[in-house]
């Protein structure tokens, strides 16, 4: 009876998981959902109101206004409520490390699916967020960063009011809510005695990986490429990740870096390709990229201001590479700035959402 028991669970657990594997590759599908309800006016003003309720409460450091949007009766949604505390607080944080205050934050939606009932509501939609920012001792420069998002979102109506029962998304910030062990005060001290950086001698072939990183960074491109990626390739998210897949297509399709035998695409990646490790370990044993350096926030903080366009950035954690961005700038300060994809970025500064001493940082030069 106790065999039969483990056996039932067993059985349960792994229907669960291939469950929710079904779901994430339906969900990151890039082509056209199809609606179960007709995606109408109070659909957009739904989504609309709650994002613009959150930005402001993001922006201000609103707890009630953050409070008032969920269902913390239920579990799911105490649990969403509870992390978009922790990314209000690292965002705060993140700011005061910087010398920054965000003076906007405002989103553009793209409905995918609707599903509704006379009590609930359901979608999944695309998000694209920007950031404002202006640094304390330069008020009259504004600078902006974009993040994009893919939101699974469940509502239930109460009284005239909706309220968040359960939502997941790409969090940009999941892989750092702490930074409780850096050095702020040194680290705000010097972004804000920094100037900006002349890129106006770039080459060309750095320009142009820029120019196709910015294109297709997805949910956080300009908005007429329409939240796409480019569909020439693969998207690897629902099988682990798309980072170094992009990275690779910014070298091939804009930096003009010729495939090979390890480094491949056809109708599949290579794994040094698609995957971070591999890419980051092709670039630099091949001769194509060279170490700047590779530390935890403090050890390459200063290093940091020697990226250039078309550089990339490898991300470490638990002693294995998981992300790749490419440097696509730097802001006022000289702060580099990376697109990338997974969690959607244009023009990010480098290690929003990575900066805390469990991630280490491999800064890395590419030869173009």
């Amino acid at each position: 009876m106790l065999s039969l028991s483990k056996f039932k669970r067993s059985k349960l657990v792994f229907i669960l998981f291939m469950l929710i594997l079904v779901i994430n590759i339906y969900f990151y599908n890039d082509s056209p959902i199809s609606t179960s309800a007709h995606i109408d006016e109070s659909n957009i003003q739904i989504i609309e109101e709650l994002l613009s309720i959150r930005n402001s409460a993001l922006l201000n450091g609103n707890l009630e206004s953050i409070q008032a949007l969920y269902d913390r009766n239920t579990k799911l949604g105490t649990w969403a409520y509870e992390h978009e505390l922790k990314k209000m607080q690292y965002l705060h944080n993140w700011a005061e490390k910087q010398g920054i205050i965000f003076t906007n934050i405002k989103s553009k939606f793209n409905i995918r699916s609707v599903k509704e009932t006379d009590n609930t509501a359901s979608y999944n939609f695309v998000c694209s967020t920007e950031y404002s920012y202006i640094y304390e001792n330069e008020p009259e420069i504004e600078n902006l960063f974009r993040i994009g998002t893919y939101h699974s979102l469940k509502l239930q109506k109460s009284g005239d009011t909706w309220l968040i029962t359960k939502e997941w998304y790409t969090d940009p910030f999941a892989d750092s809510l702490d930074l409780g062990n850096l050095k702020k005060e040194e680290f705000e001290e010097y972004i804000l005695s920094s100037k900006p950086r002349d890129f106006s001698n770039l080459n060309q072939r750095r320009i142009s990986a820029v120019e196709y990183a910015d294109r297709y960074c997805g949910a956080a491109a300009d908005e007429e490429y329409g939240f796409s990626y480019n569909k020439k390739y693969r998207d690897y998210n629902p099988l682990g990740g798309d980072c170094a897949n992009f990275a690779s297509q910014i070298l091939f399709e804009g930096g003009k870096f010729k495939k090979n035998r390890v480094w491949n695409y056809t109708k599949e990646g290579s794994k040094a390709w698609v995957n971070a490790q591999a890419f980051k370990d092709y670039m630099l044993n091949s001769g194509r990229a060279s170490l700047i350096a590779k530390g935890t926030y403090n050890q390459v903080f200063k290093a940091s201001f020697k990226l250039l366009p078309g550089d990339f950035v490898a991300y470490e954690k638990n002693g294995k590479v998981t992300h790749i961005s490419v440097v696509t700038g730097a802001d006022s300060k000289g702060y580099s700035l990376v697109n990338c994809h997974n969690t959607d970025r244009y023009r990010v500064p480098w290690d929003l959402g990575w900066s805390n001493n469990n991630i280490k940082f491999w800064l890395v030069r590419v030869h173009y």
